[in-house]
């Protein structure tokens, strides 16, 4: 492997995660109080998780991270309407979402959903009186504003079409 070969997926990775960052900053920053900051970490998160050696990778990544942020999302937000914030409260909802995502046969998702799920607690958390539904939309659409910002690059980067080190 070159020195190029090697460099790709790290400069791949902070490019999106850059990207992403201040798309997720902008588009939350549309909504007062809903700390924009937050929304700009979590969007270069995504982009980061996604991020993978390949195009077909970063696409299979993709799917993987969007079900388990809806799954995780819907889930917090449910508890979040009923119930405030508490840790145990978390670990519940954590258990049910990652319970939920073996029952629809999708437990490769429930460490996705279950991030989630603390992101959108622990963000409700710093203030109860942000909505539960419109804070876990805004966690989702966070998710798909760095998932398809890492889309975007393995599909414009040069080199992205083959593994590193080998052709696939």
């Amino acid at each position: 492997m070159n020195k190029a070969e090697r460099l790709r997926i790290p400069a791949e990775i902070a490019i999106a995660a850059l990207v992403a960052y201040l798309l997720g900053y902008w588009f939350t920053n549309l909504f007062p109080g809903y700390l924009p900051k937050i929304g700009g970490l979590w969007s270069a998160i995504s982009a980061i998780v996604v991020t993978q050696a390949t195009r077909r990778e970063t696409t299979s990544s993709a799917s993987l991270r969007i079900l388990g942020s809806a799954i995780g999302a819907g889930t917090s937000a449910i508890y979040l309407t009923l119930l405030p914030f508490h840790p145990l409260g978390m670990a519940v909802a954590i258990f049910a979402t990652v319970a939920l995502c073996a029952a629809i046969n999708v437990p490769s998702h429930g460490r996705l959903a279950a991030i989630t799920v603390i992101v959108v607690m622990v963000t409700g958390s710093l203030d109860p009186k942000l909505s539960p539904g419109l804070n876990a939309l805004l966690r989702l659409a966070e998710s798909f504003i760095g998932t398809g910002v890492a889309v975007l690059a393995a599909g414009l980067w040069p080199g992205s079409n083959n593994q590193v080190g080998g052709d696939s």
